[in-house]
């Protein structure tokens, strides 16, 4: 087996891993949703779905970095790989201010003004 077969291997495991998260972690998500119906809302879910979403794309990313770096190192594969990581970048921002209600870069503001409003 070579160097490249490998990581080839490697990668398809990764996005396996990757796969698995997403779906093991949606029917979580739903299953919690479906056992805590009376307790849990409708936006509770769809933040715990934009959780896994966001750990499914990041472990998704990585396998395509491997496949870009070492299996198939070539200027279309790289320029592939930008477009993928640009639109996970914005679905991962996106995500992010479904999830928390403010973009990422206004967090430390927020939390700013509520650690001096509570002093405790």
């Amino acid at each position: 087996m070579t160097y490249r077969e490998l990581f080839s291997h490697v990668v398809d495991v990764v996005e396996a891993v990757g796969a698995t998260i997403l779906v093991v972690g949606a029917l979580g998500a739903f299953a919690r949703f479906a056992r805590h119906r009376h307790q849990q809302s409708l936006g509770e879910l769809r933040k715990d779905l934009g959780r896994v979403i966001l750990l499914g794309l990041e472990v998704l990313i990585i396998a395509d970095i491997i496949q870009t770096i070492v299996v198939d190192p070539s200027l279309e594969s790289v320029a592939v790989l930008g477009i993928i990581v640009v639109i996970r970048v914005v679905l991962s921002f996106s995500l992010e201010v479904e999830i928390d209600g403010m973009w990422p870069w206004n967090r430390w503001r927020v939390e700013a003004i509520t650690a001096t409003a509570d002093p405790s």
